[in-house]
């Protein structure tokens, strides 16, 4: 169920997108738990790495997801996504997904559809909330 501050979240996510390296497509990602922004993240190499995404036109594999980052930064915190959500702005992969199920997130709010459907699938099995706003 739409909250009041699901847009402004997403939008946030949107302008996060930014960040990216990436040319085919920018993603950005934030966790809120309690209302408050625990962490975020955008699609991008790994820390360390140089900030090229595709070589040739193809992303390249080790290429990390917005979700990926952001849930991977608040678990270095020592903080835990348990009970949080996910703004994205893209919905999420099926590797996405699984990571999410496993960290505890309870609801998904996504921008862009996915080509494949899979990732949403998987998220509502699971009996996380999902909900695509435009």
């Amino acid at each position: 169920m739409t909250n009041k501050f699901d847009r402004p979240y997403l939008e946030m996510a949107e302008i996060w997108a930014r960040n990216s390296y990436c040319k085919r497509r920018q993603v950005g990602a934030l966790l809120v738990k309690d209302k408050m922004i625990i962490s975020d993240g955008y699609n991008g190499t790994p820390s360390g790495f140089e900030n090229v995404c595709e070589e040739n036109g193809v992303t390249k594999p080790y290429v990390l997801h917005a979700e990926a980052n952001a849930i991977s930064k608040v678990a270095k915190s020592g903080n835990n996504s348990e009970g949080a959500t996910l703004y994205v702005t893209a919905a999420p992969c099926i590797e996405c997904s699984k990571l999410i199920i496993q960290c505890g997130i309870k609801r998904v709010v996504y921008k862009d559809e996915y080509r494949l459907t899979d990732g949403i699938d998987l998220l509502r099995r699971a009996g996380i909330e999902v909900e695509k706003i435009d």
